[in-house]
């Protein structure tokens, strides 16, 4: 007795995690599904019954799979912070997070004291793994952020603008005083861009290999780092910028100018794509979401918008001045000011609002703030060295190992850089809407034929109806005067198609058409528009 009631007990304990599972499962199930089923008892016609049937079947389990790979292959989850009662997120301080996370992640927030070589810049790799450092009066420095560990630090004796990863961690772009330079992760000087001039601000394009400057002559130069070939060169014509920003989604570049204008590039574009009015004053800060759908844009009339790229319009319009801004992998908002940063979070339907805060100490102004992948960390790069915080919630919990790996090997990324050579995108590929690309041209309406081009086509028909040979027929019925008429009558065939086209396009109305002036009264009549004598 005492055995069986343990295995009823063991059936009972699998049976309720099962529930639980399962439950957690349609829990999940849900998010995929495409909103509610159709009712298909009100339905008559069996035909679209039965294919109703079978494609809400497909649905179901193209969700089912999704909640499975999720479950299964996606195991960890972002966790935010939860404010208990009247408690608020925002008020929670950089040292109570770090008392409750764990050790490694304690580790994590740091503040670099640089005093004398700043302001200072910073730069992630993709992988979140490495960060390079850029001070303005020419000190750089690559760093381990997993080890902790220097990999190398040189100085260039030169003012350094900006500076970005190229596809991986062995090369990195600097914009120094006079030109753009490509150095190793040794230090060693690869290559001069002599052809970009005096760069103000770089950005990268990975999966294409193009290489973005703006100069203060206001130049955007395309350059290919994999042939060294300068794909493209364009004068902007709105004046000098150090605004720029790269859309991930579309390999779009994104322009702010100084007035209020915030302009999107495609190398093989001689005129910006768009050209949107954001601010009634200089743009100072814009950044991308992930998504590719949304814009976030600060300017100097102490307004920060969010716009859907979708249709170019703006969303929420918040009070507040940013100079530097930058979305997280999971839509977080870091917006920096003075001594100040501030994350927002979305609430749901693209609201905004406050989520953490953090200040920093009296005097330092923040230059660059900028997420980790795969991190929730906040890079900050302000005028006395460089900061990093905590901020949960941010980046993405589950790294992809074939699209950014954190612990590659050497074999691995020698790999995945041939891999990346070879499936290389060629320039013409960024537009706004890459979804476009593979899919058929609308076919366009047909232009109308000139005058000409109706007359030369109508001569051919004649022609080719003069040469027309008729049987001969009996006698009485093959008369010269009878096959001259038959003659006459093909010709007529032939030109009265094209006369009835040319009778349609001078009937038409021109799209340009002047309005017949009506009779007017006789004290209106010194108003209207005296005819030509």
């Amino acid at each position: 007795m005492v055995a069986n009631q343990e295995i009823m007990d063991k059936d009972r304990l699998v049976t309720a995690v099962e529930q639980e599972m399962s439950d957690e499962l349609n829990l999940k199930t849900r998010k995929y599904l495409r909103g509610d089923g159709a009712n298909l008892e009100t339905l008559r016609d069996k035909k679209l019954k039965g294919q109703l049937a079978v494609r809400e079947k497909l649905y179901g389990q193209s969700a089912k799979a999704a909640a499975k790979a999720e479950k299964w292959l996606m195991p960890t989850e972002e966790g935010y912070l939860e404010p208990e009662g009247l408690e608020k997120t925002w008020m929670v301080k950089q040292e109570s997070i770090i008392r409750e996370v764990d050790v490694i992640s304690s580790r994590k927030p740091f503040d670099m004291i640089l005093p004398e070589l700043g302001p200072y810049n910073l730069e992630y790799a993709s992988s979140g793994r490495y960060m390079l450092v850029g001070g303005r009066k020419g000190h750089l420095a690559m760093m381990d952020m997993m080890s902790m560990d220097l990999i190398k630090e040189f100085q260039v004796r030169e003012t350094v603008r900006d500076v970005v990863f190229l596809h991986n961690e062995q090369f990195f772009a600097v914009a120094q005083k006079k030109y753009p330079y490509i150095y190793n992760r040794h230090g060693t000087e690869i290559h001069c861009l002599e052809e970009h001039g005096a760069p103000l601000k770089l950005q990268f394009l990975d999966k294409h290999f193009l290489l973005a400057s703006v100069n203060k002559f206001a130049q955007l130069h395309y350059q290919d780092v994999s042939t060294g070939v300068i794909v493209a060169n364009y004068r902007t014509g709105l004046g000098r910028t150090d605004i720029m920003r790269v859309n991930p989604y579309n390999a779009v570049i994104g322009l702010g100018h100084a007035g209020g204008k915030v302009t999107m590039w495609k190398p093989t574009s001689v005129k910006p794509l768009v050209t949107m009015l954001c601010h009634h004053g200089p743009v100072t800060a814009v950044a991308f979401h992930s998504g590719g759908q949304l814009m976030a844009t600060a300017g100097m009339d102490r307004k920060i918008k969010l716009w859907d790229l979708r249709k170019f319009g703006v969303l929420n319009t918040y009070s507040g001045h940013a100079q530097t801004m930058d979305f997280s992998q999971k839509g977080l908002l870091a917006i920096g000011n003075g001594s100040r940063v501030q994350v927002w979070r979305d609430s749901g339907n693209q609201e905004y609002e406050k989520y953490m805060s953090h200040a920093m100490v009296k005097g330092y102004q923040v230059g660059k703030v900028s997420f980790r992948p795969y991190e929730d960390v906040l890079g900050i790069g302000h005028s006395m060295g460089i900061s990093s915080i905590l901020i949960p919630g941010s980046g993405e919990p589950n790294f992809d190992t074939w699209v950014a790996n954190p612990y590659e090997t050497t074999k691995q990324r020698r790999e995945k850089e041939v891999h990346a050579l070879l499936d290389k995108l060629q320039p013409e590929t960024i537009m706004l809407e890459p979804s476009k690309i593979g899919t058929v041209r609308p076919p366009r309406r047909k232009e109308r034929s000139t005058k000409k081009e109706i007359e030369e086509e109508m001569e051919t028909a004649v022609e080719a109806a003069k040469s027309i040979t008729f049987k001969k027929k009996t006698k009485g019925r093959n008369k010269p005067s009878k096959r001259a008429a038959k003659k006459e009558e093909e010709v007529f065939k032939a030109k009265r198609l094209f006369l009835e086209q040319q009778q349609m396009n001078n009937d038409r109305p021109l799209k340009k058409q002047r309005i017949v002036e009506a009779e007017l009264p006789k004290a209106l009549q010194r108003f209207s528009r005296k005819k030509a004598s």
